[in-house]
């Protein structure tokens, strides 16, 4: 299972990285990862206006990604929705969203965010070090040339939502997170 979605994490990279401003090796491989965490978790029905809606990325705060992930989207399905992505400034926004990524520039304000989302149905993504303590769903974890993904299947399932087999697969398993390293 795990060398499934390898090779889709793998080949995403090189189109972040085809972007018209280069974008720091790290968020090409998080852009990749954030773009590949939509076709394997399930939102409930509510989390959509309607059958034809996309799945939205939604950047809160600074985005590191650049026009990257917004360019990579466009050409992504999942089912049959398309990918959007959006940057957002407040809980409301990000509220209509079905991915927030929530970057190091609001790492101050994480607990704020985390809990205006909170009863929502959205996968929320971070890399600050308290981010699955403070709630989050998918914590990205720097370790040497890694870029480790950590998953709370607790928080996962307060927000309704279900992470498919083939990506929790990529974490080891530790009670309500799950960590596995991906170069």
């Amino acid at each position: 299972m795990v060398s499934q979605l390898i090779p889709i994490i793998l080949i995403c990279i090189p189109i972040l990285a085809g972007a018209e401003q280069p974008v720091a090796e790290e968020y090409q491989v998080k852009g990749a990862f954030l773009l590949n965490f939509t076709k394997f978790v399930n939102w409930p029905p509510q989390a959509f206006k309607g059958p034809g809606e996309p799945i939205t990325i939604c950047v809160l705060g600074e985005n590191p990604f650049g026009p990257a992930l917004e360019q990579a989207a466009k050409e992504t399905v999942v089912g049959n929705r398309r990918i959007a992505v959006r940057e957002v400034s407040d809980s409301q926004q990000a509220s209509q969203c079905q991915v927030v990524f929530l970057g190091g520039s609001e790492r101050k304000r994480l607990r704020k965010w985390l809990g205006s989302l909170e009863g929502t149905n959205v996968l929320t993504v971070g890399e600050s070090e308290d981010f699955l303590a403070n709630g989050g769903v998918i914590a990205f974890k720097l370790g040497g040339d890694l870029v480790r993904i950590e998953i709370s299947t607790a928080a996962a399932d307060r927000a309704g939502l279900q992470i498919s087999s083939k990506l929790l697969s990529l974490a080891n398993r530790d009670k309500n997170s799950l960590t596995k390293g991906i170069h």
